[in-house]
């Protein structure tokens, strides 16, 4: 592919048959491939990771979008995840051959198309907000589902595509373009939701913890332990070893041991990377050493033309 754009929508539901029929709207787009995806009760929510070209990113998404709208109702939707609709959030990542602005006029579009079909309301944030304090999930999830209502009505918080109003069972919608972030996940081994909430909160950027970082706390029933849930917006800038060193000296604050991570969807290899070199404390290790990349860059060399 000579263009590659990720996707990450992120929809309310934990249903394995709605699930299945997101995911089938995918499929079935030319030229369009599911990478990764979770799901769980505990969120009650859906991630998905596809890549694509300009066209075949944008069908996908709107498909799923579509199928979402369709077969969510928000009104009897509960996770412990702040989200605000069916289709909660939709970024465009520029991966190969395109630009932030390519995936800000996707996402413009992805948002004027929704609104105009389903008459759900669509905010952009990120790369594409349209003010300032817009480019924040939290910004425009205040209040959540439950006060959409009430929210949207404000002068400030006027939606960028379709009604000032909640769609009767989707709720509204955001999109927008952004880099590529980490998702991490920190398992505890406390089922005490207070104690995970205040490592949290020394973790989350606008609580006085680490640029770039959003973490929230979660119950996880099935294991009967807590869950520190991250993402890390500029890995390069707040490398993922910071993130787990700071993690660990809260948790041993409260005398609570780490079970287990787990990344949430894909991961960039140079947050691995820096991770191993941190750890390990490998001097000469970059993505040119690992065989896999360098295998790759070998035959795309060769398949330059005038390549011998």
């Amino acid at each position: 592919m000579r263009e590659i754009i990720e996707c990450v929508p992120n929809f309310s539901t934990s249903d394995p048959k709605v699930v299945e029929a997101i995911l089938n709207e995918i499929r079935r787009v030319e030229n369009a491939y599911i990478l990764d995806y979770t799901f769980d009760d505990y969120y009650n929510r859906l991630v998905v990771s596809f890549v694509g070209n300009r066209r075949s990113v944008l069908d996908a998404a709107l498909n799923a979008a579509r199928k979402a709208v369709e077969l969510i109702d928000m009104t009897k939707h509960k996770g412990q995840h702040p989200r605000i609709g069916a289709v909660d959030v939709v970024p465009f990542i520029p991966i190969k051959g395109v630009t932030m602005q390519d995936c800000v006029e996707i996402a413009k579009k992805f948002g004027e198309t929704l609104a105009r079909e389903l008459n759900v309301p669509v905010y952009l944030y990120a790369e594409a907000a349209t003010k300032p304090e817009r480019r924040d999930l939290d910004w425009i999830r205040k209040g959540e589902y439950e006060k959409l209502g009430e929210m949207i009505v404000q002068p400030d918080r006027k939606p960028d595509f379709g009604p000032a109003e909640p769609h009767p069972t989707a709720g509204a919608t955001i999109t927008g373009a952004r880099k590529l972030m980490a998702g991490f996940n920190v398992n505890l081994g406390t089922s005490d939701l207070k104690i995970a909430k205040k490592i949290a909160k020394a973790l989350h950027s606008k609580k006085g913890g680490l640029a770039q970082v959003k973490a929230m706390a979660a119950y996880i029933p099935e294991k009967n332990m807590t869950q520190i849930g991250m993402s890390i917006a500029d890995y390069e800038k707040t490398p993922l070893y910071r993130v787990f060193e700071l993690l660990k000296i809260e948790a041993q604050r409260y005398n609570v041991p780490i079970v287990s991570s787990e990344f949430c969807g894909m991961t960039p290899l140079k947050a691995l990377i820096d991770t191993a070199r941190y750890y390990l404390k490998i001097e000469n290790l970059t993505e040119d050493r690992v065989i896999e990349i360098a295998i790759q860059k070998a035959a795309e060399e060769a398949q330059k033309p005038g390549a011998t």
